[in-house]
């Protein structure tokens, strides 16, 4: 019997990451049997990108309870906008029903303790797709920890850059209102944090930071135009603004690739939406989320790390080090290196034993989205976990919590100037959060 899958959220994510897959690779044991979204122009994008399954049930936004009644699906996808996510993972978990949702598991701590709880009386579980730790270098990075080669870990230091193409695709969709996403300390920062949570198998207790918005808003000094409400596709002064012309070629042509933008198959020049635009200009002066933060991060093990991610900067990727009682690990990342104006090197971890010599340990990379992590996390998802590995990696209700909390402490430090406990976060819950759900191989 085939296990049935509804989407609430018919998004790029939803049709790339989650229905496509199970279309083409795992339609022997899976099937998507509706569709929920606030958007009819989105029923008619499935539709387009997948004619052979035309049949699938449509509901409006409001219909969950309906949907569920009629389709009767084992399993709830969550892909819509992040502050959409809470609505149907507790709806869901209300009638006993698993769900799959994309990262942020919410956009605020209040809303993690609502799942949590919600999830702690409901026979169904939450699986959150941080597909980060499936990627080979942070697995591998996760076994050298685990085998005590750096002994106990004492810091990390994790410094994460965004290019200008990337960065600046945040501040021309909804992620730029911090309503809709939490701000990017939480819709994109959620996956830095929980990827040290779990290699280092530590909880965050406090966090103290600062934040800025340096880049894009009215003050932003590329602003080629004080003028609100613009697009870029239609603006008259976009061959003046360099974040435009660094990545768009005047014919209009030649576009590059975007994970986000192109998800749906489709010419970035027609969005098949109703309302939605994702080009809206970067430099609107009603932005009012950061773009730059530093944050000191204190973990329930007696680690400490030094965080940072700017999101405009002339390359993509990261630094990590993680230092122990027993020696130190360091990796350098270029992230999409078609993007990157030099050439760039293979990544590889380096370990420095405490007494002794380094050693360089080069990964076998693999093929597919999120540095060959993607093809591992859907297996893990529609296969089951594999049982051989020596550690737990699909996340749950209480990875996507903590990352949460500590995205939101992020934002509330530097807005609040002090430290903020996660406990606070998520209202008294975060020395008290239960363990992630067994869970069961299903095939």
């Amino acid at each position: 019997m085939r296990k049935r899958y509804a989407i609430c959220g018919v998004s790029g994510r939803a049709l790339g990451q989650f229905a496509k897959p199970i279309h083409e690779l795992f339609s022997h044991n899976s099937e998507v049997v509706a569709l929920l979204d606030t958007d009819p122009a989105r029923f008619e994008a499935y539709r387009s990108r997948f004619p052979d399954h035309t049949e699938v049930a449509v509901y409006a936004a409001s219909d969950f309870g309906t949907m569920v009644e009629e389709t009767k699906p084992d399993c709830i996808i969550v892909a819509g906008r992040d502050d959409t996510h809470v609505r149907y993972i507790t709806a869901a978990l209300e009638r006993d029903l698993d769900v799959i949702t994309e990262k942020p598991m919410v956009t605020t701590g209040a809303d993690a303790r609502r799942v949590l709880e919600a999830e702690a009386v409901s026979r169904g579980k939450v699986t959150v797709t941080f597909n980060y730790r499936y990627m080979p270098i942070h697995m591998r990075i996760k076994e050298m920890i685990q085998e005590g080669k750096v002994g106990r870990v004492t810091s990390i230091d994790l410094n994460w850059y965004i290019d200008t193409h990337h960065g600046s695709s945040y501040f021309k969709r909804w992620n730029r209102e911090r309503a809709f996403s939490g701000g990017l300390s939480v819709h994109k920062s959620t996956h830095h944090f929980d990827l040290v949570q779990w290699w280092i198998n530590q909880k965050p207790v406090e966090v103290f930071a600062y934040g800025a918005l340096n880049y894009y808003g009215a003050e932003g000094e590329w602003n080629p135009a004080r003028e609100d409400g613009r697009h870029c596709r239609t603006c008259r002064v976009s061959e003046d603004c360099a974040y435009y012309s660094r990545w768009t070629p005047r014919s209009r042509q030649i576009r590059v690739p975007d994970d986000h933008l192109n998800l749906l198959g489709a010419d970035s020049k027609d969005f098949p939406y109703t309302s939605y635009r994702p080009d809206q200009c970067i430099f609107d002066s009603t932005i009012a989320i950061e773009d730059t933060y530093t944050a000191a991060v204190k973990y329930n093990g007696g680690a400490l790390m030094s965080y940072s991610v700017n999101f405009s900067l002339p390359y993509e990727g990261y630094r990590l080090a993680v230092n122990g009682t027993r020696g130190r690990l360091e990796t350098l990342e270029y992230h999409m290196p078609a993007r990157t104006p030099f050439p760039t090197p293979v990544q590889t971890i380096d370990y420095f034993p405490l007494f002794g010599s380094k050693e360089t340990i080069h990964v076998v990379h693999r093929e597919g989205g999120h540095g060959g992590g993607d093809p591992l996390l859907l297996e893990d998802i529609f296969l089951g976990e594999d049982r051989n590995r020596p550690y737990r990696i699909l996340s749950g209700a209480a990875d996507g919590a903590y990352s949460v909390a500590a995205g939101e402490a992020v934002w509330r430090s530097a807005e609040e100037h002090r430290p903020v406990a996660i406990d606070e976060v998520l209202g008294g819950w975060g020395s008290t959060v239960p363990g992630q759900k067994v869970r069961e191989q299903r095939t």
